[in-house]
């Protein structure tokens, strides 16, 4: 029996690096940046679900549900996963952010193998240098977990994670798969990483 699996967009943050821009909808190329990920992962996934704390109407006209933090107050990540934990049955849920607009089109069947494998919780991807803490396969189950570490004042996700039966899924072979925009600068060199 296969997996079903889900995906969230984290496009819940302050962006306060993009001089309060909404990252998910500065353009890139012509196309908001979330556009760029939801064509990434959209094959890979049942159901798309955006965790957007602003700008939820703009959000919407990409065609997937929009979800806000349960918990108020721009609280990071773990707020965005915990809500969208809340609103799937699937077996496994994907976490993106997004501004990685060249997500590994390959991301979730190497992340999936590499838990069964391991008969493990979690997979976390990495660029082979650097885990991605919010680039997750996790089981929707963990949302206790979560929300209790969130509750006791936690913020990094990298810390959560440790708590649990995670595998680490190396996508060194994709060197620039996690290449992520904080900054006009960033967004810029992207621009032509993308065109090439």
């Amino acid at each position: 029996m296969s997996s079903q699996i889900d995906a969230v967009i984290l496009a819940g943050g302050m962006a306060r690096r993009m001089g309060g821009d909404d990252k998910g909808l500065v353009e890139l190329n012509g196309e908001a940046m979330i556009k760029h990920t939801i064509d990434r992962i959209k094959p890979q996934v049942k159901e798309i679900l955006i965790n957007a704390n602003r700008n939820q109407t703009r959000y919407a006209e990409f065609g997937f549900k929009v979800i806000s933090d349960e918990h108020t107050g721009f609280l990071g990540p773990l707020a965005g996963m915990i809500t969208a934990m809340g609103q799937t049955d699937a077996d496994y849920l994907l976490v993106v952010p997004c501004d990685c607009p060249l997500l590994p089109t390959d991301l979730v069947p190497r992340m999936l193998a590499a838990i069964k494998a391991e008969d493990a919780e979690i997979a976390v991807a990495s660029d082979g240098e650097y885990e991605q803490p919010v680039v997750l396969l996790l089981k929707p189950s963990l949302r206790d977990s979560m929300k209790a570490f969130l509750e006791a004042g936690e913020r990094k996700v990298d810390f959560w994670y440790a708590k649990h039966h995670f595998v680490v899924e190396s996508f060194a072979d994709q060197p620039n798969a996690f290449v992520n925009v904080n900054t006009p600068e960033q967004k810029q060199r992207l621009a032509m990483e993308i065109t090439k």
